[in-house]
């Protein structure tokens, strides 16, 4: 399996800021010492490419990020200071989607599986960037895994607790391209896009009811889209230590989530590509444990069906 990351393609941020920026050296470094992954697992991605962006995004976005000429309004709604770094890690994170997904589906069978260690930027709009989303990198993987000829039908679950709503605008006229966000009802972003298939969860809303809600939004998923490729953004962020969370979810009932969607996709002969997205625990230690349970939990699937 292989674990595509850019942690070193490091993003400049100011003292204080609230972005855990640090928690994908961390995660990385955990997976390496386990003793679960040879080195040969971990792969640097290219970056993606302008012709892949632009198969999501406005052309007149791109080059305003690329030549840094966004204004502050923009910079804010961002949440991220411009620099050039910022740009090319952004480039290398939409690109980590994108060789998970080609490596996913170039797997002899189904159910195969590749992580980014980062992405799942789903609040990037056609046109803007927004809550620390530059480029939407799964809207940028299933819109080029088609045009690549690779799939015709994907999925997109996303599993972060804000909804995703770039992901939601992006594709919203792709009726082969099925986009299912499970989130915080009263958590950002404030106005809502509309997704194929939204499940809005109360705050405090517990392992129990949470698993039931992603249950019975598989049968959907999996019955309406038929998809021949899911996109999973399993977020850190339902957890009830996350600091912009505000569900109840258990460090274990977010490791039985990952199985729940996992086992979904290889009952259905699925290949899945994962990404991070969401995660603001403090301590941050938390988060890296969510992560990495869920790399664990795919790993062991994959050995147990070879």
């Amino acid at each position: 399996m292989k674990l595509y990351y850019a942690d070193h393609f490091v993003l400049p941020l100011p003292d204080g800021h609230r972005f855990p920026m640090e928690k994908y050296a961390l995660l990385r470094s955990r997976l390496q010492t386990c003793g679960q992954f040879a080195a040969a697992d971990f792969c640097v991605p290219t970056a993606a490419s302008t012709d892949e962006i632009l198969r999501a995004h406005d052309a007149d976005y791109l080059q305003r990020i690329t030549n840094g000429t966004l204004d502050a309004a923009q910079i804010r709604r961002i949440g991220f200071p411009w620099s050039a770094a910022m740009v090319e890690r952004s480039r290398r994170s939409a690109g980590a989607t994108l060789a998970a997904c080609r490596s996913a589906l170039e797997r002899d069978g189904g159910s195969a599986c590749a992580i980014n260690l980062a992405g799942g930027t789903h609040h990037a709009h056609r046109d803007f960037g927004s809550g620390f989303c530059v480029f939407n990198d799964a809207a940028i993987a299933a819109l080029s895994m088609r045009a690549e000829g690779r799939v015709q039908r994907v999925a997109i679950i996303d599993c972060d607790v804000h909804q995703g709503d770039g992901t939601a605008a992006i594709l919203a006229t792709e009726a082969d391209i099925f986009t299912c966000s499970l989130h915080g009802a009263r958590n950002f972003p404030f106005r809502k896009q509309r997704s194929d298939l939204d499940v809005e969860l109360a705050d405090d809303t517990s392992d129990t009811a949470y698993l039931l809600a992603l249950d019975a939004a598989l049968d959907t998923v999996f019955e309406r889209a038929r998809p021949q490729l899911v996109i999973y953004l399993a977020g850190a962020d339902p957890y009830a230590g996350d600091r912009l969370g505000r569900l109840g979810l258990s460090i274990a009932g977010l490791q039985a989530r990952d199985a729940r969607v996992l086992g979904a996709c290889r009952r259905a002969q699925v290949p899945v590509a994962i990404a991070m997205a969401g995660g603001y625990a403090e301590p941050i230690e938390d988060t890296v444990s969510i992560h990495f349970n869920t790399v664990i939990t795919a790993a062991r699937m994959l050995r147990h069906m070879s």
